[in-house]
């Protein structure tokens, strides 16, 4: 054994050792919520895939059509050959919904972050991020080369104190976090920390990646709307709505953005028939937080706030054991592991989606409350 294989061995046996090794599961899709797994039929609680666009036969035909006319992929970086003419209605419809001036699509969410904060953040410059935030802020806050910190979660008077402190010794100042947690299921309280924002002169980033579509959130002036079309739009991708001089920058600037190939048109075409769903069917929209209400209410827990409802168990093997439990009941719940959450915090995470049956999230709770909660 050479010394790199070696030293993988040693890294994954160390993995093994604490239960934290991950493993790809081969998962064939049935349909928005029902996929084959392990031998098993079940119904899944773990997808992102909030108005189970995944599967939808609209969204499919759109993105047919665009294979016919414009073929499977982009073929270069869009600043050179790739910026194919589906692009223009996608980045207009997603600044439409934002009450943006203009937007960029990137490949995705994580290479929006990792180009946006990159591009507009360097070593005079500091960023300031709550510390719950997705791993893709984190490391385009780490690549941007300037002065982070972490303000504690949710917390405004953390975040007053750090920029009091420390905004007059920085050219510029970014302030980002996640809109909705993805671990959590919690909204970041975005009005006020968009009003500190404003007073200490700090551009507010928010990565509304689990919002778009099935989260209504206050209006505030939040000047960089990041997100991904990859949760509740059901494709690939992410973007950033801005301002016109903003968009126009990042496009010139963001090396995530400049040197990727751009999106294939079937992706983009399919994003832009699940926006126009988004747009004109609230009633669908409002479905998957209404659902995670149900069975929240059921358990007795937290109203949720999301359609992402987390019963933190603490320790890893309890988690893997109570999702095998769910297995053999049905149910896809995965267990999620530190370092994607903090120590002693493994968790089931619940997604919910607007085609998951009410009769089955009831049966659901009743596990839960009786073999996991009791």
């Amino acid at each position: 054994m050479d010394s790199l294989d070696r030293f993988a061995a040693e890294k994954l046996a160390s993995l093994d050792a604490k239960n934290l090794r991950r493993r790809l599961v081969e998962t064939a899709r049935e349909d928005g919520i029902w996929m084959h797994r392990n031998g098993k039929r079940l119904l899944s609680f773990s997808c992102n895939d909030y108005l189970n666009f995944a599967q939808d036969a609209r969204l499919a035909d759109a993105a047919m059509a665009a294979i016919r006319t414009h073929g499977v992929g982009a073929g270069a970086s869009r600043l050179v050959t790739g910026n194919h003419p589906l692009y223009a209605d996608l980045e207009a419809r997603l600044a439409r919904i934002k009450g943006t001036e203009a937007a960029c699509v990137f490949g995705s969410g994580y290479l929006a972050n990792l180009g946006i904060i990159s591009a507009l953040a360097g070593k005079n410059d500091l960023i300031l991020v709550d510390a719950l935030s997705h791993s893709c802020i984190l490391a385009g806050a780490a690549l941007a080369g300037g002065r982070m910190l972490t303000f504690k979660h949710n917390d405004v008077a953390d975040l007053e104190c750090l920029l009091k402190t420390h905004r007059k010794n920085f050219r510029n100042a970014i302030v980002a976090t996640d809109s909705v947690f993805s671990m959590d299921g919690d909204l970041a309280p975005v009005t006020e920390l968009s009003k500190l924002a404003e007073q200490y002169d700090a551009w507010l980033l928010t990565d509304d990646a689990h919002g778009l579509g099935v989260v209504s959130h206050a209006k505030a002036n939040v000047p960089l709307q990041m997100g991904t079309l990859s949760k509740a739009v059901g494709g690939y991708g992410g973007y950033l709505c801005a301002s016109q001089a903003v968009i126009e920058l990042i496009k010139n600037r963001a090396r995530t953005f400049v040197y990727s190939t751009g999106l294939p048109p079937p992706t983009v075409a399919a994003a832009i028939a699940a926006l126009d769903i988004i747009e004109r069917d609230p009633a669908l929209c409002a479905k998957p937080l209404a659902k995670a209400r149900a069975f929240t209410q059921r358990l007795n827990l937290p109203r949720a706030e999301s359609p992402i409802v987390p019963i933190i168990l603490g320790d890893t093997d309890k988690a893997l054991a109570v999702s095998k439990m769910l297995e053999d009941e049905g149910f896809l719940v995965a267990a999620i592991r530190p370092p994607t959450v903090p120590p002693n915090t493994a968790r089931l995470r619940f997604t919910f989606t607007a085609g998951h049956p009410d009769a089955e999230i009831a049966r659901l709770a009743e596990i839960v409350a009786a073999r996991v909660l009791a």
